[in-house]
C-alpha cells in the first residue's frame, strides 16, 4: 500500500463521545431521551442527516429553517467541547503506528466527514502526521458514497486501489469498498463484517498486521 486513510472521531481520537454530549444536549432540549444506543445510528452520518435521526427518534418536526438552527446549535455545543481538548485524548497505539508508517515515507490523509477535523487535528497535534485532510469542507456526498475517501487519494495523488482505509462505522466501510480500497475496521468485529479486518484498537498494532489482506 502507498497510502493510508484515516477516519477521525472514533479511529484517532476519542471524540465521538462529544457528539453524543452535544446531541444527547439537544435531545434533552427539545424533551425527550437520547441514548448511547440511539447515538450508534449516528456514527459516519452527516450533521443533518444525524439530525433528521434525533427528531425521528424524537417524533419531532421541524421546519427546513428551525432544522438548521438546531443543527448549528448542536455544532457549537460541539466545537465548545472539541476545543478543550489535548493530545491526551488521542486513542492508544494511534501515534506509535503514525509513526511507523511516516518513518517508511508513505503518505497518509484524513478521510471525515466532519467539518472540524482541522481543529481536533490542531488540538491533538495529530495535524504532523498528515499529508492530506478531506474534510466535510470540501465534500458533498456523506459515506457510504466514496467521494471523501477518493478525495483523499487525489489529493495524495495515489491510485485508489493502492489505498487502504481505517474506520469505526458499517458506512465508512461500504465507502472504502465503494471507492476500491481496502478497509480495516476499528472496533467491533460483530458490527463492522463487511472489513478486510477488524482491530479492537491501535494497541500493539503495525504494519506487518496488514500482510493479511
Amino acid at each position: 500500500m502507498k497510502a493510508y486513510i484515516f477516519d477521525l472521531d472514533g479511529v484517532l481520537v476519542d471524540s465521538a463521545k462529544y457528539h453524543y454530549l452535544a446531541w444527547k444536549a439537544l435531545a434533552d432540549k427539545l424533551g425527550f431521551v437520547f441514548t448511547e444506543k440511539d447515538n450508534e445510528r449516528l456514527k459516519g452520518v452527516s450533521r443533518m442527516k444525524s439530525l433528521e435521526i434525533l427528531l425521528e427518534i424524537g417524533n419531532i418536526k421541524m421546519s427546513e429553517e428551525e432544522k438548521e438552527k438546531a443543527a448549528e446549535e448542536k455544532n457549537n455545543l460541539y466545537r465548545d467541547y472539541i476545543s478543550k481538548m489535548t493530545p491526551s485524548e488521542i486513542l492508544p497505539g494511534v501515534e506509535n503506528f503514525l509513526k511507523e508508517i511516516k518513518a517508511l515515507g508513505k503518505k497518509t490523509a484524513i478521510g471525515s466527514a466532519s467539518k472540524n477535523t482541522p481543529l481536533i487535528l490542531e488540538k491533538t497535534g495529530l495535524d504532523k502526521y498528515f499529508n492530506a485532510v478531506a474534510d466535510g469542507t470540501i465534500i458533498t456526498k456523506a459515506k457510504p458514497d466514496p467521494e471523501v475517501f477518493l478525495k483523499g487519494a487525489e489529493m495524495l495523488n495515489v491510485d485508489p486501489k493502492d489505498c487502504i482505509v481505517f474506520e469505526d462505522a458499517v458506512s465508512g466501510v461500504q465507502a472504502a469498498h465503494n471507492a476500491g480500497m481496502k478497509a480495516v475496521g476499528v472496533g467491533d468485529k460483530s458490527v463492522l463484517t463487511m472489513a478486510d479486518l477488524v482491530i479492537k484498537s491501535f494497541e500493539g498494532f503495525s504494519l506487518k498486521c496488514l500482510e493479511t489482506i
